[in-house]
């Protein structure tokens, strides 16, 4: 489930231990689930990042990116289950791989957790590295994201606005938990096609997204009933008691007190939303009303 308000609490989370650190081993843990993905090999992963320091902690989307003083990057991708933990881990039966750092007094480890297995490790050359943060196949940070780019992408299609804002290649970073979140708050219905929202909901779409993800962030993510996601410290986030519509189908909307939280499926995927905050645009009513 990690979305881009998670990746990030995992990057802050670790970035004071990992970075300049230097990489005494990589290795995979005992498990005996579903294998991981990792590429290249990890022997050859493990013999070439053998001693080289850790420079820099960053994010890339709903990516997590360690960039080594080569100019190569692991990018781990945590998917639905994954977890960058610095910290003991939920279980260890999920535990995949290590990265030992430093020796001595100074060891400190950094695992990779994943309960599915979806997850993916990977370690880029320089100019793979270039590719991911240049111009390749995802937009821009949904939190870098300004009103041009938001009445560009939405003016160029009629597909519904809650599945264009899980479009990675339009604007990174927004998951499906958020993206109703944010809809909700800018009082946009999920269905509504995206070039027939008015400017002034544009306005709102580009200002709720950075507030709901700003916020997440600074709640440590948000970690649901079945507790799988939590930070590099093995704590739970604090976000799902702020959420308004998200699995919260039955219930009176927060918002207005008037309507009652509603759930649809838009490209396999649950949306939640208020009828009355978010009314549809009259070509989606039925005849007569």
């Amino acid at each position: 489930m990690p979305e881009l308000p998670e990746v990030e609490t995992m990057v802050r989370g670790i970035r004071p231990t990992v970075e300049g650190q230097r990489i005494s081993a990589f290795e995979a843990c005992p498990c005996a689930c579903r294998p991981l993905t990792i590429r290249p090999v990890l022997k050859l992963i493990a013999k070439q990042v053998a001693g080289q320091t850790i420079v820099q902690v960053t994010r890339r989307a709903k990516r997590v990116v360690l960039r080594l003083e080569s100019g190569s990057a692991f990018v781990i991708e945590p998917r639905m289950t994954g977890l960058m933990l610095i910290a003991d881990p939920p279980d260890p039966e999920h535990l995949r791989v290590v990265w030992k750092l430093g020796t001595g007094k100074q060891a400190r480890s950094l695992w990779f957790w994943d309960r599915r297995g979806l997850g993916t490790v990977s370690l880029l050359n320089p100019e793979e590295v270039e590719q991911l943060f240049g111009h390749e196949s995802l937009g821009p940070d949904a939190l870098e994201v300004d009103s041009t780019h938001w009445r560009m992408v939405c003016a160029a299609t009629r597909r519904p606005i809650k599945v264009l804002l899980l479009d990675q290649s339009k604007v990174a970073g927004i998951g499906n938990l958020y993206a109703s979140e944010i809809l909700h708050l800018s009082r946009i219905h999920p269905e509504a096609p995206a070039n027939s929202l008015r400017p002034a909901q544009l306005k709102l779409l580009g200002q709720f997204t950075v507030e709901v993800l700003s916020t997440a962030i600074r709640y440590e993510g948000s970690t649901l009933g079945d507790g799988t996601y939590r930070n590099a410290l093995n704590q739970s986030g604090g976000y799902q008691n702020a959420h308004r519509v998200y699995a919260r189908e039955g219930e009176c909307c927060p918002t207005c007190s008037r309507g009652v939280i509603v759930r649809i499926v838009q490209s396999q995927r649950s949306t939640f939303f208020c009828p009355q905050c978010q009314q549809a645009p009259r070509e989606l009513r039925p005849p007569g009303s």
